[in-house]
């Protein structure tokens, strides 16, 4: 259940929560769980405007762009990872329109801890979140009309 925080300089992108349903599809896809509400749910994508001159590097330029991707603990895999970073910059290069952008894009991969994850005021373990995720996917199956 990614998290995604995208912090830029107000003006960079065109449609905000489009590019916030975008990377919180796109990680939730790489990542490969199921599509059950826990999921779609509880993986979100956050677009922060700053404003002008927040943003800096050493030579004070300040048109870059800064992607955060919290994952619960081993839910990226290499593999994974390299994915999430190529899609996601693809996609900020896309919403803000501007292909140059690729150059000036960071993306961070972190993983909460065990047991880091909140979720509905409860501190949950990998373990627990899988427990929770196999008992909704019973309950839809359960609840499917027989064919």
């Amino acid at each position: 259940m990614p998290m995604i925080d995208v912090y830029a300089t107000a003006g960079t992108f065109n449609d905000k929560h489009q590019l916030a349903i975008d990377l919180a599809t796109t990680v939730m896809t790489i990542e490969a769980v199921p599509n059950i509400p826990m999921f779609r749910q509880n993986t979100a994508g956050f677009v922060h405007d700053l404003p002008e001159g927040d943003i800096s590097n050493v030579n004070g330029d300040s048109n870059y762009v800064r992607v955060q991707v919290l994952t619960n603990e081993g839910a990226l895999d290499r593999d994974k990872q390299l994915a999430v970073v190529e899609q996601l910059t693809a996609l900020i290069a896309s919403a803000s329109d501007d292909p140059t952008i690729v150059d000036r894009t960071w993306v961070l991969l972190t993983e909460a801890v065990a047991g880091g994850w909140g979720l509905k005021g409860h501190v949950n373990t990998n373990d627990e979140l899988v427990a929770a995720a196999r008992a909704q996917i019973a309950e839809l199956q359960a609840a499917k009309p027989a064919e």
